[in-house]
């Protein structure tokens, strides 16, 4: 840290807010190639937090990026620029006593380590959003793949970069194989004991 910056103490801690919330705060990071259902799984499962009331928020790649990280490309560096924004920017959440959901294809495992080790090992829970590489081609609504395919997106994930699995995540969904609702009912079961005080 620079010598010219010093952070100051607030009065309400973390502690406090979790008090006040009734919950415990935890960062649920979906992870997995582009048109894998991320940010639909991720959808899913703050709104039904959110109908057991929780208190949530959920981060995703498209909606980061027009607004936060409007500045950065696609390139690797700023790849991974990104991602460590989103965990900055998690980390407060986390601060504040949220249940942070946070939908990215995050492709590379040391920057997910990154976050991991950024908000704390018990906090950071890992969903692998486990989809053959074929199922999100046929599933891609925005072209991505094709533009990438033909040459016009370079180092897109999957294509012309790589993705790198989780070796140890906290749950692996497989979108080819479950239904949406049991894949969001499956996530609920599987955090309610770490998120409840």
């Amino acid at each position: 840290m620079r010598e010219d910056i010093h952070p100051t103490q607030f009065k309400v801690s973390q502690e406090l807010r979790i008090q006040s919330l009734g919950q415990r705060p935890r960062l649920l990071w979906f992870t997995g190639l582009s048109g894998s259902g991320k940010s639909t799984l991720a959808n899913g499962v703050e709104f039904a937090l959110h109908q057991q009331g929780f208190h949530t928020y959920l981060l995703d790649g498209d909606n980061v990026r027009t607004g936060l990280n409007k500045d950065l490309t696609f390139s690797e560096q700023d790849r991974v620029e990104n991602i460590r924004r989103i965990g900055e920017v998690s980390r407060l959440m986390l601060d504040a006593g949220l249940i942070v959901l946070s939908a990215f294809i995050s492709p590379f495992i040391s920057d997910r380590e990154i976050i991991r080790e950024l908000v704390g090992e018990e906090n950071f829970l890992e969903v692998f959003v486990d989809c053959p590489l074929e199922e999100c081609e046929r599933r891609d609504v925005k072209g991505l793949y094709q533009k990438a395919r033909m040459g016009l997106i370079k180092d897109f994930t999957g294509i012309g970069s790589p993705y790198e699995a989780p070796t140890d995540p906290f749950m692996v969904i497989k979108t080819a194989e479950v239904k949406l609702e049991h894949a969001i009912e499956s996530i609920i079961q599987a955090i309610q004991p770490k998120i409840k005080r």
